[in-house]
């Protein structure tokens, strides 16, 4: 009988180890998919009036390079508010390191601002990284997929002044939805 305890007490505590791992798992892959907190989403380039500055008139300067104006056609996805904040910044910092690995060097002779307004965006890319933002758990959602396929169809030259044109978009976001919201917003919030 003594025998049987031990036994059962030894498959007790092997089961519970088991089951702490596996909630230990579970609990890690929810917090690496989200920011560490939302409080903390802070980039300065977000708050500051001369990268807002640069971001207007780059986006503009490509927006008149387009050769009709094109406004059947939206690359950046519309937000969708059901979403909170967290995943809305989140999503747009993957659309942002998508601009900055893949759009903007290709437009970087173009604009006198532009190696400076590529320095403001990778320190953002890399605050928001480092905040917590998982990029690559965004890679596959709905809009930046919609984002990269619009993009691919169109006109190589056509899609990256189009893309450029609507960093405007992107930048407003990223400022709305990266910045720690203020005491308003969190009680609206709570309220909901």
């Amino acid at each position: 009988m003594k025998l049987d305890n031990v036994k059962v007490a030894s498959c007790l505590r092997s089961a519970a180890a088991a089951l702490a791992v596996l909630f230990l798992i579970g609990w890690t892959e929810q917090v690496v998919s989200q920011p560490v907190s939302q409080p903390a989403r802070r980039s300065q380039p977000l708050r500051d009036p001369k990268t807002h500055q640069a971001v207007l008139e780059v986006s503009q300067h490509a927006q008149r390079k387009e050769h009709e104006e094109d406004t059947s056609v939206r690359l950046m996805p519309r937000v969708n508010a059901e979403q909170s904040h967290v995943e809305i910044c989140c999503l747009h910092a993957n659309i942002l390191n998508f601009y900055l690995n893949n759009i903007l060097h290709k437009y970087s002779n173009r604009h006198p601002r532009m190696h400076q307004l590529q320095t403001d965006l990778h320190r953002v890319s890399e605050d928001l990284q480092s905040q917590g933002c998982n990029l690559t758990h965004y890679h596959d959602h709905q809009h930046a997929v919609e984002f990269r396929r619009k993009l691919e169809r169109m006109e190589d030259q056509r899609g990256i002044n189009k893309a450029v044109g609507e960093i405007v978009i992107l930048f407003t976001y990223l400022h709305d939805y990266c910045e720690a919201p203020n005491a308003t917003a969190d009680a609206t919030a709570d309220k909901n």
